[in-house]
């Protein structure tokens, strides 16, 4: 190749990195997964107070105050200690609460915690039978209205029995605390059949319910948390207003307190609705 070959060679590739370069400069920001500017959300999470639900044998929240008023300095100061078990109120359940050797709290992926959700209704079975467990069958009868539930999905199961909180005895079958009231829970939860379906035909990312626990209140062997566990599906409990939220179409960001070597933890969880802003809170 002669000189001047390589001098013109040499000045288109300069030229090049400069016009890649002020490509780099002018280029936008990756746009986020779904617009926040628009829409507007719903708040998924019960209040922590001292009237939340908890399970029979867990602690329940306790709210401490520290200081509340003017200082000596003549300003406000308010703080609080809290105490909490990790399961009770809206919360996660780590895959390690019911896994030996599964992620603990604070290893739970952010992609299993945000992501399009898909909201299964059985309010009216749930009405007919307290101890209903939510089958393969409710699922596909789901899909065949909306489409496959597709990989990765947040799928929400709306029993209907969040309009109890916080009464214990409506929402949980008993306001009974301690071991001996657990045989006397009564509410919905996932059939065995449908979390291993969730997670050998679907590999769902994440599952939450409106009740206090994925199995139902009669289950005595646990079988839905620990086939999902198995697999690494974290479990969301005690959410809030799945009646607000479309069959298809929403966005969750579920947010635990990041404990770390926890088997669960207070919950954050809200959705994202695109569109027109909606009415209420």
């Amino acid at each position: 190749m002669s000189a001047s070959n390589l001098r013109a060679g040499a000045r288109l590739l300069a030229v090049a990195g400069a016009i890649a370069l002020a490509g780099c400069a002018a280029k936008p920001p990756v746009p986020a997964p779904f617009a926040l500017a628009g829409g507007s959300f719903v708040d998924l999470t019960h209040d922590a107070d001292e009237d939340g639900i908890f399970w029979p044998t867990a602690a329940e929240f306790r709210l401490e105050e520290v200081a509340h008023g003017e200082t000596e300095g003549g300003w406000h100061y308010s703080a609080y200690n809290i105490f909490t078990a990790e399961h009770g109120g809206t919360h996660l359940d780590a895959p390690i609460h019911f896994a030996e050797g599964g992620q603990a709290t604070h290893e739970v992926s952010i992609s299993r915690l945000i992501g399009p959700v898909f909201v299964l209704d059985v309010t009216e079975q749930s009405a007919a039978d307290r101890d209903y467990l939510v089958s393969v069958d409710d699922l596909r009868a789901w899909e065949a209205e909306h489409g496959r539930l597709p990989d990765g999905a947040i799928l929400l199961v709306r029993t209907g029995f969040s309009r109890f909180w916080p009464d214990k005895a409506a929402y949980l079958g008993t306001a009974e605390r301690g071991a001996a009231a657990v045989p006397k829970l009564h509410f919905p939860g996932l059939s065995p059949e449908l979390a291993r379906f969730l997670v050998e035909e679907r590999s769902v990312g994440a599952v939450g319910i409106d009740t206090a626990s994925l199995d139902r209140g009669q289950s005595t062997d646990f079988m839905a948390h620990r086939i999902l566990a198995a697999a690494n599906v974290p479990g969301f409990e005690n959410v809030a207003q799945l009646d607000r939220l479309p069959a298809t179409g929403a966005t969750v960001i579920a947010l635990p307190m990041k404990i770390r070597g926890g088997s669960g933890g207070p919950l954050r969880i809200v959705a994202h609705l695109p569109g027109a802003p909606i009415r209420g809170r």
